[in-house]
């Protein structure tokens, strides 16, 4: 569980792997599932305080591959949470978590989201995607094979001054300017 500060709030980031609409430890203000039938295999449940009362609280989940919480799943603002559940990144507002947006950022999973300038970058399973504020899509760009190397100790994906640096599982190097053209 990650708990973080935004504003005068405190949140809660939680995998809720226990969760199931009808029996659930954990009740939610609001629910953001996919609604295909699929069963999703990260659940992550969202919860907003004010001190120590419960304002709001909400359950995500996508259709594709799992993911979990760490350092960079999820920005924090003062008015919006952006955060990686599967294949798709959930933008929803500080304190009451309504749904801003949702976009499916890549086809497989997103592992980590970067807040730029005013947009965001996804570092996804098979996608490096640049997000608009609005969660438009301005561009995705992919390589020969999955962007994440084996091992413990792997600097997979870098986000430099200047550029994206993207690593595949074969080690093949991807460098992208900010607009997405491929420097390589």
């Amino acid at each position: 569980m990650r708990k973080i500060t935004a504003g005068d709030y405190t949140i809660d980031i939680f995998e809720d792997h226990a969760y199931s609409p009808n029996d659930s430890v954990h009740k939610y203000n609001q629910s953001y599932l996919e609604t295909s039938g699929y069963q999703s295999h990260s659940i992550i449940g969202i919860k907003v305080y004010n001190l120590d009362t419960p304002l709001s609280s909400a359950v995500i989940g996508g259709s594709g591959g799992g993911t979990g919480i760490h350092e960079t799943s999820f920005v924090s603002e003062t008015d919006r949470l952006a955060i990686c559940c599967t294949d798709t990144v959930f933008c929803l507002s500080i304190p009451d978590l309504s749904l801003l947006w949702k976009t499916k950022a890549d086809t497989a999973s997103c592992f980590e989201i970067f807040k730029y300038k005013t947009d965001y970058i996804i570092h996804g399973e098979l996608e490096i995607t640049r997000l608009a504020a609005d969660g438009r899509i301005l561009w995705q760009q992919s390589g020969a094979d999955i962007f994440t190397r084996p091992g413990p100790e792997r600097e997979d994906f870098i986000i430099a001054e200047d550029y994206i640096l993207a690593t595949d599982w074969d080690n093949r190097k991807y460098k992208f300017d900010f607009n997405g053209v491929d420097l390589s």
